[in-house]
């Protein structure tokens, strides 16, 4: 299956925070979207990797997504490496997105900027044709290159690049982050300690975050992304809005 945008997250719910509105919005429009975790969140302070492996099920439902993989890489410890960039290769390969959306490439979590650097690099050599990938039955591979690779903005305040309305996905969007019970604020699911994401204001945050992004555009919500590659436009009608 080709897919038109592929998400990766280095933990599940990453892609739900960064850049879960895009992905119904696509979805919205006919696109065929998908995501991978690279890893399960092994190392999260609450939950199990039985129960984030449910809640990313539950989030794939709410997003529509026609595809959600895990790599199984190791949570804190994975390493940009040959092995893991070879993964990613043919994760691309497979799916053959046009669009990729990855971690921010410098985060308060250590993993987000490596992933970044991971996807980002694998994404390149995957268009190498020396580079040889199986797919699942072990035939070679054809070599694919996204056409852009774009960073979401995570927990620091980087400086985006673009932004793009998502106010009428936004309910989407926070369904699928809460879709986590064990990760975030949720007065049903109070087991376990307090952590920096699971406090009312974390929540409270991403949605005034949101709000924010969306108010440079006019719009009541959107998302924000970074872009190492310059964003070109066919004709100025891709700048004009419908104003309320």
């Amino acid at each position: 299956m080709k897919l038109d945008v592929l998400a990766f997250g280095v933990h599940p719910d990453d892609v739900e925070l960064g850049c879960a509105g895009v992905l119904a919005l696509e979805k919205r429009l006919g696109k065929k979207t998908g995501v991978i975790d690279l890893t399960k969140g092994e190392l999260g302070t609450r939950g199990t990797t039985e129960t984030r492996y449910e809640e990313a099920y539950n989030a794939k439902q709410i997003l529509q997504l026609d595809v959600r993989e895990n790599l199984g890489l190791a949570d804190g410890f994975f390493e940009n490496n040959q092995a893991s960039q070879l993964q990613v290769i043919a994760v691309l390969r497979k799916y053959q997105p046009d669009i990729v959306f990855c971690n921010a490439p410098e985060d308060r979590h250590p993993d987000h900027g490596r992933s970044a650097a991971l996807v980002e690099d694998a994404a390149f050599y995957a268009g190498l044709a020396k580079i040889e990938t199986l797919d699942e039955n072990g035939k070679p591979q054809l070599p694919w290159r996204p056409k852009y690779v774009f960073n979401y903005i995570q927990d620091r305040l980087l400086k985006a690049d673009f932004v793009v309305d998502i106010s009428a996905d936004f309910d989407t969007k926070l369904a699928s982050i809460r879709a986590y019970k064990t990760q975030f604020y949720d007065p049903a699911h109070t087991d376990g300690p307090q952590t920096y994401i699971s406090s009312p204001a974390f929540l409270e945050g991403i949605i005034a975050r949101a709000a924010m992004y969306g108010k440079m555009i006019g719009v009541p919500y959107a998302e924000a992304f970074i872009s190492k590659k310059t964003v070109g436009i066919k004709s100025m009608d891709a700048l004009v809005q419908q104003t309320t």
